[in-house]
C-alpha cells in the first residue's frame, strides 16, 4: 500500500507542474485505428492511472453525436452486448435497476423498477413514459465530447460505436446529476455521493485505458485525489461485477 500511496502522490506533483514523463512500465499507446481495443488487465486502479498519456484538449472541431459515435442505444455494434437483440438502453436497465417488470411478451423492454442510484446515493423510482423516463438516465462515465477531444477522433468509427454502447462506459443514474454533470471530467465533476466516487474514477481510468484515450493534467491530479483515499481499488473489467450485463432470456 505504501508504495502506492507514493506513486499517487508523485501523480499529484507531476500533474501540478503539468509534467509528463515516461514512466516505468507505462504503455503509451498509439492513437492509431489498427491497434485492437482490449480491456486493460486486472489490478489496482493507481497502476493503470499512471499509463495513461497526460496532455491538453484537442479541439471539439468535428464532433457530432450521431455522425461520430452512431445511433444512440444501437444494438448493431461490436460492444459487449452487443446483438444480443436488446437495445443498450434497456440493457443497461436490467443490469442496475432492482424490482425490474418488462413490457408484456417482452423481455428487453423495462417498464418499471427502482434503481439504487450511484450518484446521490438515493433510491429513485422509475416509470417508462414521456413524462417519467427522464427520472433515471442511462449516463456515458466518460462524456462523448470529452473523449473527442481526448483521443477518439483516431478511433474507427466501428470503436466510436463500441465506445458508445460499452457496459463498462455506461451507468444509470439520476437524470437531475447526469444533467448537471454534462461532458464533464473528473477534474470538473465527481458524484455527490462519496462512497462512490472510487468506483467511478476506476471506471472512468478503465474506459480510457480500453479505448487508448488520455487524461489532462487537472484530470490526472483529481483522479489521483480521489484513488489516494482507496489505493487498493481495482480496476472494472468486461467481467466485473456492475459491468458485465444480465443475460435477455
Amino acid at each position: 500500500m505504501k508504495t502506492r500511496l507514493t506513486a499517487a502522490g508523485t501523480l499529484l506533483a507531476l500533474a501540478a507542474c503539468g509534467c509528463s514523463p515516461h514512466l516505468p512500465g507505462s504503455s503509451h499507446h498509439p492513437q492509431g485505428a489498427s491497434a485492437p481495443v482490449t480491456a486493460r488487465a486486472a489490478g489496482p486502479a493507481l497502476d493503470a492511472l499512471e499509463t495513461l498519456p497526460v496532455k491538453g484538449r484537442a479541439p471539439q472541431t468535428g464532433y457530432d453525436r450521431t455522425g461520430r459515435f452512431g445511433p444512440a442505444w444501437s444494438d448493431a455494434t461490436t460492444a459487449p452486448g452487443g446483438h444480443n437483440l436488446c437495445d443498450t438502453r434497456n440493457d443497461i436497465l436490467i443490469r442496475d435497476l432492482r424490482d425490474i417488470r418488462f413490457r408484456a411478451g417482452s423481455h428487453c423492454t423495462v417498464v418499471s423498477g427502482t434503481l439504487p442510484d450511484p450518484y446521490t446515493g438515493r433510491n429513485i423510482a422509475f416509470t417508462r413514459g414521456p413524462r417519467t423516463s427522464l427520472s433515471v438516465q442511462v449516463d456515458h462515465v466518460v462524456a462523448l465530447s470529452d473523449a473527442w477531444q481526448t483521443g477518439a477522433q483516431a478511433l474507427t468509427q466501428q470503436q466510436r460505436e463500441a465506445l458508445d454502447n460499452d457496459p463498462l462506459e455506461l451507468v444509470a443514474a439520476s437524470g437531475p446529476a447526469n444533467t448537471q454533470k454534462s461532458d464533464a471530467d473528473a477534474a470538473s465533476w465527481l458524484p455527490a455521493n462519496k462512497a462512490f466516487r472510487c468506483t467511478y474514477v476506476a471506471r472512468q481510468i478503465a474506459v480510457k485505458a480500453k479505448y487508448r484515450l488520455w487524461i489532462t493534467p487537472a484530470e490526472r491530479t483529481a483522479l489521483a485525489r480521489v484513488l489516494n483515499t482507496c489505493p487498493d481499488q481495482q480496476l472494472p473489467r468486461d467481467d466485473s461485477q456492475g459491468v458485465a450485463l444480465n443475460t435477455p432470456t
